[in-house]
């Protein structure tokens, strides 16, 4: 699916790469949207137990750690091969429309990113290593919407530079002019 997308792949090829019955399928999941639903909740479960370690690395500043954070994602939401990690980039928009319960867990999902970084900046003023002008919380959901708008036109051009530009103006924005490397 992260592939393909959400809609070209059938359900008989899923049964297939899983090594699953239909029967067994409909065991656990009532529909194709029901898998969808479950495969989100698990890529956001997995995704926020890496951003929490990513927030909890010792030896860092809370600014190194946000910005290391941004450099993974550089790093794994490439046009080459995510490697699973940009579940939420590609099925985001396709499946936003289709299924409410696939955009619930999408949304469910990318506010518990939201948050922890909210906290983090938050945290990072606190300390010292962060300045930013307005609400954490704001300045979060305005960062990940950045990030999410750079994944999608790193596909579309097929070059690095959304992400070049994103970074430097991650950095504006959260660092002070003392802090940015």
């Amino acid at each position: 699916m992260a592939g393909k997308g959400f809609s070209a792949v059938g359900l008989n090829e899923i049964l297939t790469a899983a090594g699953v019955p239909k029967g067994s399928f409909y065991h656990y999941f009532g529909s194709k949207d029901a898998f969808g639903e479950a495969l989100l909740e698990d890529y956001f479960e997995a995704y926020l137990a890496d951003l929490d370690e990513t927030l909890r690395l010792p030896g860092l500043t809370m600014a190194q750690r946000l910005m290391r954070y941004w450099e993974q994602w550089q790093a794994t939401q490439s046009f080459f091969d995510c490697q699973g990690k940009c579940l939420a980039v590609k099925l985001g928009a396709e499946v936003a429309d289709l299924s409410e319960a696939m955009r619930a867990a999408l949304k469910r999902g990318t506010s518990g990113i939201i948050s922890r970084l909210g906290r983090a900046i938050e945290a990072g003023v606190a300390e010292g290593s962060l300045a930013v002008a307005g609400d954490p919380y704001g300045v979060a959901q305005s960062l990940y919407q950045l990030w999410l708008g750079a994944s999608v036109m790193v596909k579309i051009v097929r070059n690095l530079e959304p992400f070049e530009t994103a970074m430097a103006m991650t950095r504006q924005i959260l660092l002070s002019p003392v802090n940015r490397k």
